[in-house]
């Protein structure tokens, strides 16, 4: 019975593969979500495995020369498509190396792509069940006897010199709390008399319409606003790090004053409740320039780390 010919060339590293005839890209077995020029980038990576791979290089493959894009944020986005993809990292990098103002190379060891020619397809025999069933035992026999070799450190932040968690996690949980504040701002605009009579039963009248004003011109502002860092990081958008940090002395202000938003509900929650309440959104502002910090670390300071590091090695 005649093999048919087996064209496709698959490159492994670790436990990923890449089919460099259908751009799939998997991990153990299992298909990552990778497409378009992030699976270019990686692919001609792989080709060129140990081999530095230059800026200019990547710029001709991938980008035509009458297109007219940001090149320099279009490769940064795919590299870090490819890192996330990989589970690696600009500032301990195992698979994708950031050269300074060069460009890349791919250091993990890499199984070179096979292609089995139709002469080598045709003089193949057909393995017979007996032979699977005893090449299965010995192979599961030796799976249950290794070891599992030692995860990986998990690389550390350049700047705040904290491991980075998944990506994943933190743009989850910056998500959340656009939500909680979206709640906040609708419940009072949408009990704005119970905000009244509440406001008037502790301040003189100017005072409690002066507070009535202020939370409806806040959550006017605070609604827009988190809308926005909503679908900015439900869309990845790559330099939402930049934006936020502009933004931070705003959202700061604006997070603090209804940080006291909990003592209006003191006579039904307590004192002390309100007050722990209000001590956690006091905090949160800061939490959201992490969890941003942590999802979207910076180019130029995980290439400032690594070139430290490598002055550091080489002295």
């Amino acid at each position: 019975m005649a093999v048919q010919p087996n064209n496709n060339r698959i490159a492994r590293f670790g436990v990923f593969e890449l089919d460099f005839n259908t751009g799939e890209l998997r991990k153990s077995g299992v298909r990552l979500r990778l497409q378009g020029q992030p699976i270019q980038v990686l692919t001609l990576l792989l080709e060129r495995a140990g081999d530095v791979v230059t800026r200019e290089e990547l710029r001709q493959k991938l980008w035509a020369s009458d297109t007219f894009v940001d090149f320099d944020h279009s490769l940064n986005t795919a590299i870090n498509k490819v890192r996330e993809a990989l589970g690696d990292s600009a500032s301990s990098p195992r698979f994708v190396e950031t050269l300074a103002r060069r460009g890349y190379r791919f250091i993990a060891p890499v199984q070179a792509p096979v292609q089995v020619s139709p002469e080598r397809a045709a003089s193949l025999t057909i393995v017979q069940p007996e032979e699977v069933a005893a090449h299965a035992s010995t192979a599961i026999s030796a799976a249950v006897s290794r070891p599992e070799p030692a995860s990986p450190t998990a690389p550390l932040h350049p700047e705040l010199e904290v491991p980075i968690p998944r990506r994943g996690l933190t743009r989850g949980l910056f998500a959340l709390i656009q939500i909680m504040y979206l709640c906040f701002y609708l419940a009072a605009l949408f009990r704005l008399r119970d905000v009244q009579r509440i406001a008037d039963s502790f301040l003189p009248y100017w005072g409690a319409t002066t507070l009535v004003g202020a939370v409806m011109i806040t959550a006017g502002v605070g609604i827009p606003l988190r809308c926005y860092l909503l679908s900015a990081i439900g869309f990845d958008y790559q330099r939402l790090d930049e934006k936020f940090r502009r933004m931070f002395p705003f959202v700061l202000a604006l997070d603090q004053l209804w940080a006291i938003a909990p003592f209006l509900l003191a006579e039904d929650i307590g004192f002390g409740a309100a007050f722990a309440a209000s001590a956690g959104l006091l905090y949160l502002p800061f939490s959201e320039r992490t969890l941003i910090r942590l999802a979207y670390v910076r180019p130029d300071s995980a290439e400032k780390q690594v070139n430290g590091t490598n002055l550091t090695d080489s002295a």
